[in-house]
This record gives structure tokens, C-alpha cells and sequence, in this order.
């Protein structure tokens, strides 16, 4: 399992539950039953109980000790939907709360905050947005983050040795502009944005065993190209190194200058990001999402994510394709990041 076995070792001595939004899948049942055979987290199925049952029988797998919840039934949905209210306050009424709860990736969500839960996985099914979508209104992000973004862990073994890196955002910002109040006045800049996005995938990466040596990356390395992204990404480096002081971040970097040595003796000799690199920060969604899976089809990186940063609880989602191994690994990554 490489990566996996210091989770996994966690996860066994401080036992967290995780919600499946989408319990009479397949792919989440078959992941469900490795997780409750192997001891690792409690598990809670959202979905009528008589249909997953059946999609379980069908499929083969045991899911003794998993907690099915069907919000249509659940008795304590009166508090669940007091709750969402008092949270969205002026956002949305009683009723409309409850409409949102009959569906599970609302209900699964606010499991998740009354502590019912400590991590939601979604996406099986739902789009990107159906999860972060309540993520955001009800989880919403932790102090001091502007918004929610992604990364993703990259790991291979070649020639005995292992290596991780890691890449944001590819899978949630589509870029960054200046956020302006009613006076046209900046409130949160396109820098800040990115730099924010610097600043926790180094985190995530940390978390994962990776020492971070941030890149923000652009088609251009200290000024050598002109327009496009450059100077956000330059900017960025500056509002990363004023949000956290002990980062190692540097740019902005061609990808060539922040891997290659020879490169980074020629262009930036003195940087200590520079040829070195293992996080790698992209200025818009299009360079991120070709990147990773460039990295993960063609040099054989294995991919997990994307892994959500900036909320208050981890909440992930998963592809529509993803298969029930990924399921499971992507359970391990979020209940272990309770």
C-alpha cells in the first residue's frame, strides 16, 4: 500500500465513521465491505435501506456493521433540518431545507455536522458541484481560508523507490480574478486566491509525507515570458510567502525549471525550489487537470484525489468513473484526515 500505511495505522488506533453518499452503489458497497472487514472506520450508508441490502446481496458483498440511514426515514430529521436552518438563515426557509435534505448528498453532509460523522465521501454519482455544493454552505470553510480548492497526491515506486508529489488545483477553481465589493473595491485578489491554494496543498502534501517545495507555475520562470497567468503567478508567490513564512515556495516557474536541475542552474541558480520542486501550483484548472493526468498516464504516477482543502471537515469527492478500489483508497485518505 505504500502511502497508506501510516493511515491505515491511524485509522486502526483512533477509529473515525465516514458517510457514503451513495450507499446502493456497487463500487461504494464493495469498498464498504473491505473497510468493515479490515476494522478500519465505522460506516454509515446513505439510501433505502431495503435497496441497499439488495445491491449488497446482489453484489456479494457483507456489509454487517455498516449503519444504513434513509432520510426519508431517519427519526431525527425535524433537528437535522432545525440546524440547516439556523445555518442558512436568510439563504433558505424550513421547507426548503428540507427539500434539500431528502437528498443525501445534503443529508450525508449535514451527518457530517451535527457529528454524526467525521468524513463524507461523494461523488460516485453526483458531479463535483452536488458535493461541494453543500460542503460550502454547510460545512463551509475553516478560519482564515477564502476558498475551497483541491490537490492531488501523486505516488510511484520505481526502482525500489518510492515517490509522492503533489499538484493543485485541478479539479475546482476554474482560474482567479480580483473579488470586488458593490464600490469596485478589491477584496480578496487573484493572487491571494492562488496563493491560498499554494498554501494548502503544501499543507495536504505535508500531511502525506511530503516535505513541500512549492512551485507556481506559469509559461514563464522570473520573468522571461509576458501576459497570460505571469504575473498572477508571480504575485502569488509574495502572498504565499506573507500567508505562511516558513513555506519553501518560489516562482514563477516554467515546469521544466522547477524538476530540472540543469534547467534551474541556468534560470534561477539561487532558488531553493528551483530543480527540486515536488508541489506543484497551477494557475488555471486547464494546466492542473492536463498536468496530473499527464503525470499519472504517462510516468506512471498512481493518482488520489481530489482531496478538498479549506473546510472545516474533510469532505472528497470522487469520480463518476472510479472504480471500488479507488473508493476504498480515497476512504482511507479522508476518514484518516478526520
Amino acid at each position: 500500500m505504500g502511502m497508506f500505511d501510516k493511515l491505515i495505522a491511524n485509522l486502526r488506533s483512533s477509529k473515525k465513521t465516514i458517510v457514503f453518499t451513495e450507499g446502493n452503489d456497487a463500487r461504494i458497497l464493495s469498498a464498504a465491505s473491505k473497510l468493515l472487514k479490515e476494522e478500519l472506520m465505522g460506516v454509515i450508508l446513505c439510501g433505502n435501506a431495503d435497496e441497499v441490502k439488495k445491491a449488497a446481496a446482489d453484489g456479494g458483498f457483507d456489509i454487517t456493521g455498516a449503519e444504513i440511514v434513509d432520510p426519508a426515514t431517519y427519526p431525527e430529521m425535524d433537528a437535522l433540518v432545525a440546524q440547516m436552518a439556523e445555518l442558512r438563515r436568510g439563504k433558505m426557509t424550513e421547507d426548503e431545507c428540507r427539500a434539500a435534505l431528502s437528498k443525501s448528498n445534503y443529508f450525508g453532509t449535514m451527518l457530517v455536522k451535527a457529528g454524526k460523522a467525521d468524513a463524507l465521501l461523494g461523488g460516485a454519482t453526483y458531479s463535483t458541484a452536488d458535493t461541494v455544493r453543500p460542503a460550502l454552505q454547510i460545512i463551509k470553510t475553516k478560519k482564515g481560508s477564502n476558498l475551497v480548492s483541491s490537490s492531488f497526491i501523486l505516488f510511484r515506486e520505481k526502482d525500489g523507490v518510492e515517490e509522492k508529489i503533489s499538484m493543485g488545483d485541478c479539479a475546482i477553481n476554474l482560474g482567479y480574478t480580483d473579488r470586488v465589493d458593490k464600490e469596485g473595491n478589491v477584496v480578496l485578489s487573484a493572487a491571494r486566491q492562488l496563493a491560498e491554494v499554494a498554501v494548502e496543498t503544501a499543507r495536504t502534501a505535508a500531511f502525506f509525507g511530503i516535505d513541500p517545495k512549492v512551485a507556481i507555475l506559469s509559461f514563464s520562470t522570473y520573468g522571461s515570458g509576458k501576459g497570460g497567468t505571469v504575473q498572477l503567478s508571480h504575485d502569488a508567490v509574495a502572498e504565499a510567502r506573507a500567508l505562511d513564512p516558513t513555506l519553501t515556495v518560489d516562482g514563477e516557474f516554467q515546469f521544466d525549471a522547477a524538476v530540472s536541475a540543469e534547467v534551474a542552474r541556468t534560470k534561477c541558480p539561487d532558488s531553493k525550489v528551483a530543480g527540486q520542486a515536488n508541489t506543484f501550483i497551477f494557475p488555471l484548472i486547464e494546466a492542473g487537470n492536463i498536468g496530473y493526468k499527464i503525470a499519472q498516464r504517462l510516468g506512471g504516477f498512481e493518482a488520489y484525489g481530489p482531496i478538498l482543502q479549506g473546510l472545516n471537515a474533510p469532505i472528497n469527492d470522487l469520480s463518476r468513473g472510479c472504480t471500488a478500489d479507488e473508493v476504498y483508497k480515497m476512504a482511507i485518505i479522508t476518514a484518516g484526515m478526520a
